[in-house]
């Protein structure tokens, strides 16, 4: 790597908090870090929906993989003025998740159970005891399969219902060539970079990401990845950023 990293583009929202490592990371090696997400979430309106033919009313139990998948719920639950009923059932892969759903329903006095895992497969028990109700599973657009495998074993009447997709933002093709190094969260921001960089050359831009799937479609696009996280002693994505800075500044 002959260039000297100076300006860096992390594909993620700026950070909520000024005590965030990316700010120490860039005041320290004074390099410039911009904060511009190269992917969106939005929500399907309930005309887009109503193309499923799936009614939420079917329903007895939901599978909620995320917290943007009970806000998408309820929104279009909103829009088909539909009111869950008490007697509903929330399968959460996370206490995390099931916590959030207090922003929509009386949490106390419903039937939630969630996985301490935060996997699916820690919801078997669960899954196995509730195994007569019909559940519906609110995903995005681009799923993997394994979000399903468990209700598939245990044999559990199920409808995925997408309900929110993935959608990249706006970045001019030169706006990404300006950057010494940009960073990755997901494959959908691999596959974002072509579309609104088709001719990308990396070249001498440096590439960082977090996560094996995102690093599996960097290399799958014929990209060259120099700094990964999590790896052995480097857990986070600042970890793997400041030592690859490190070493940049270094080689002179």
């Amino acid at each position: 790597m002959a260039l000297k990293v100076k300006k860096v583009l992390i594909s993620q929202p700026a950070p909520v908090t000024e005590k965030s490592p990316y700010y120490d990371i860039a005041e320290k090696y004074h390099i410039q870090l911009d904060f511009r997400p190269f992917i969106r979430v939005e929500g399907l309106d309930a005309k887009e929906f109503r193309q499923q033919r799936i009614n939420i009313q079917d329903y007895t139990a939901v599978v909620f993989t995320a917290k943007t998948a009970i806000d998408h719920f309820f929104a279009l639950c909103e829009e088909f003025r539909i009111v869950m009923p008490e007697t509903m059932k929330y399968f959460c892969i996370s206490e995390a998740v099931a916590l959030y759903l207090q922003k929509y329903i009386v949490y106390r006095k419903r039937k939630i159970f969630f996985s301490a895992t935060g996997k699916m497969d820690g919801l078997s028990t669960a899954l196995t005891k509730h195994n007569k109700e019909k559940f519906i599973v609110p995903v995005s657009d681009v799923h993997t399969e394994d979000l399903t495998a468990v209700l598939d074993e245990k044999k559990v009447g199920y409808t995925k219902a997408v309900m929110y997709r993935t959608v990249s933002n706006d970045i001019t093709e030169q706006e990404i060539l300006s950057y010494d190094m940009l960073v990755f969260f997901s494959p959908s921001g691999i596959v974002s970079l072509f579309k609104n960089a088709p001719h990308f050359k990396q070249e001498e831009i440096a590439i960082g990401c977090f996560g094996a799937s995102t690093a599996k479609a960097v290399r799958d696009a014929g990209l060259r990845l120099d700094c990964e996280a999590p790896l052995p002693g480097v857990p986070s994505m600042t970890a793997a950023l400041e030592s690859f800075i490190k070493e940049n500044h270094k080689a002179k």
